[in-house]
């Protein structure tokens, strides 16, 4: 199978902005992974579900979805030097003969990239205000939850100046292109993003009565395993957590150079994302076990209401509070610059834009929904992660496997590595994983969600 058999750009490679490093591409897969998910979720699943007892199946799913669907979507997106459009299309014109039913497919992860960047950018938005509490020592008000739970209503309904804020700091990175602004951003982010959470870890360590907290982290009940929902939820945080959704992931990878070895950059994503939840239990689960609080919920809550609450209460709590936010900011900003990427490519790709005029377009549509959608943004975000990512991850699994075929795909995953990777990875793609993917989206249709 020669290089040239593989699908390929209409343009040379040299004329796309490309990732400048393999630290720089994997410090912003990693950022497209590290999100709300380890920080709101994770250690709620963990506690909820027997520490251990839990991370053991999420740990076996975590080294599938890295092993095929993470390798998969970055070597697609390097062969095609395309978005999911175009590297649809090539799959089809090769299978196919024709572009059109590649197009048409490929316009289904990109326009819930787009939907899911809107949903989050309000999230972050969030984020900013609380930051912004915390530094300003607003962020405890008198009272218990019921005061918080009130704080956080006000801020949700009316946050339109944080959100643009949000907003206008995203496009900033975005429009200095994928190595001065989205590599850039990431070696700076990402790095500050995991030193401030080991700095929270080892605080809370110290903190009286937070040694009950770990119980809920490394205790294993055997018994705990032979309970399916421990696996089903599992699978959903792992799953959701990669970020595979046949969009971000891809895009990145359509930026990175031949020479890079994309099954190590794959094993890389998949062990930092993990640390990620990891240190956010460590800080989450001991600190609410010091107060005398168990973690009994997740999401925004957790991190607005109950959060705050607990941070109120500590010694030093003010300065707890604006760590752990700017660290969440970190994490939440560096999701919402690859959810507008793909979009923001597209629009380069196929309209004719250029970079700065694509990166106004899509932030301009992204402010103006995202502002509209704020009563509704649970909703929102709902449809996008349990029918959206699975689905936009299945395209791209069966365009790259069942579509390309073996030889195109064995040649793009090897290709830049100096010893193959095994004839394990194609069936494993294009049954197993397929297969899981599937089996997601149908369980999460079924229980509202299960990541």
């Amino acid at each position: 199978m020669s290089h040239q058999d593989l699908p390929s750009s209409n343009a040379p490679v040299s004329s796309r902005d490309s990732f400048r490093s393999r630290s720089g591409f994997i410090l912003a897969c990693i950022g497209s992974a590290v999100g709300m998910g380890n920080i709101w979720l994770f250690p709620t699943r963990i506690s909820a579900y027997g520490g251990a007892t839990f991370l053991i199946p999420y740990l076996i799913f975590v080294v599938l979805i890295a092993s095929t669907g993470i390798i998969e979507e970055m070597a697609f997106g390097r062969a095609t030097r395309r978005g999911p459009i175009g590297a649809f299309e090539k799959a089809t014109e090769q299978r196919f003969g024709s572009k059109t039913p590649g197009r048409i497919a490929g316009l289904f992860p990109v326009v819930n990239s787009l939907a899911m960047a809107i949903g989050y950018s309000v999230v972050v938005g969030w984020i900013f205000a609380y930051t912004v509490l915390a530094v300003t020592g607003q962020g405890a008000v008198p009272g218990g939850v019921e005061q918080f739970a009130a704080q956080f209503g006000s801020i949700s309904d009316n946050n339109w100046v944080w959100q643009t804020v949000a907003m206008v700091a995203v496009a900033t990175i975005l429009v200095l292109g994928v190595g001065g602004g989205i590599e850039r951003a990431n070696k700076i982010m990402m790095p500050l993003f995991f030193a401030l959470f080991v700095g929270l870890a080892v605080y809370v360590a110290f903190l009286p009565g937070s040694q009950a907290g770990y119980q809920y982290i490394f205790v294993l009940d055997p018994a705990g395993l032979a309970d399916p929902m421990v696996w089903l939820f599992a699978l959903g945080q792992a799953f959701f957590s990669l970020s595979v959704a046949g969009c971000g992931t891809l895009v990145y990878g359509s930026y990175l150079s031949d020479d890079e070895d994309i099954p190590f950059s794959a094993k890389m994503v998949a062990v930092f994302d993990t640390v990620a939840a990891i240190l956010a239990s460590l800080v989450i689960i001991p600190a609410m076990a010091s107060a005398g609080q168990q973690l009994s919920s997740g999401g925004p809550g957790l991190l607005f209401i109950y959060l705050p609450q607990l941070f109120s209460q500590m010694p030093g709590g003010q300065l707890f509070m604006i760590v752990f936010f700017v660290a969440v900011l970190f994490g939440g900003l560096t999701s919402l610059i690859n959810l507008f990427e793909a979009p923001i490519a597209t629009l380069q790709e196929w309209a004719g834009m250029n970079r700065l005029h694509a990166c106004l377009a899509i932030i301009g549509i992204g402010l103006v929904v995202g502002l509209a959608i704020q009563p509704i943004v649970s909703g929102w975000m709902d449809w996008c992660s349990i029918y959206g990512c699975p689905i936009g991850a299945f395209l791209a699994a069966f365009m790259f496997t069942w579509v390309l075929g073996r030889d195109r795909v064995t040649e793009a995953v090897n290709r830049g590595r100096e010893k193959p990777l095994g004839k394990w990875f194609f069936p494993l793609v294009k049954y197993a994983f397929c297969g899981v993917v599937l089996f997601v989206l149908v369980a999460g249709s079924m229980l509202g969600g299960i990541g």
